[in-house]
């Protein structure tokens, strides 16, 4: 797997998920959010999504989205959260492992895109079939020790 930016190896640490089964448009949203947000803060933010205790704002895709209190357009994605949580506490494990502090890490790089199409079929009647087909979203993040 190949990062879609290039950073220093002695300064950064870095996690992907791939193939995550979660929304690739609710994740992009989840991903402008936290950006260079400390590790600390973004775990807590993701965490309130999950809890349903703060709406996210949709910035992306957000046609006909219902409106919540104070922010506007926006929702609760849970599943993407709760990916894009464990994504980033391997994150923060990687940059333990490698000896950074960890209440020092900054995401400055993070990136959501579609994966693999999971292929399905669901049978319907006299005989025919319909595409019945899973989209997967790979989470990209890099963080880095801040001074």
């Amino acid at each position: 797997m190949k990062y879609s930016t290039d950073v220093d190896p002695d300064r950064s640490a870095t996690a992907y998920g791939y193939e995550l089964h979660c929304s690739v448009k609710d994740s992009m949203n989840l991903a402008y959010a936290i950006r260079g947000m400390k590790v600390e803060k973004a775990k807590e933010y993701l965490q309130e999504i999950v809890d349903m205790k703060r709406p996210l704002p949709a910035v992306y895709h957000n046609r006909k989205r219902a409106h919540q209190k104070g922010i506007g357009p926006g929702s609760f994605p849970q599943k993407a959260a709760r990916y894009m949580l464990k994504t980033v506490k391997n994150a923060e494990n990687n940059a333990e492992y490698k000896g950074f502090d960890p209440e020092n890490m900054k995401i400055v790089h993070i990136s959501t895109y579609g994966g693999r199409i999971i292929k399905g079929m669901m049978p319907r009647a006299h005989g025919r079939a319909t595409d019945k087909n899973t989209k997967t979203t790979n989470i990209e993040i890099i963080l880095e020790e801040v001074d």
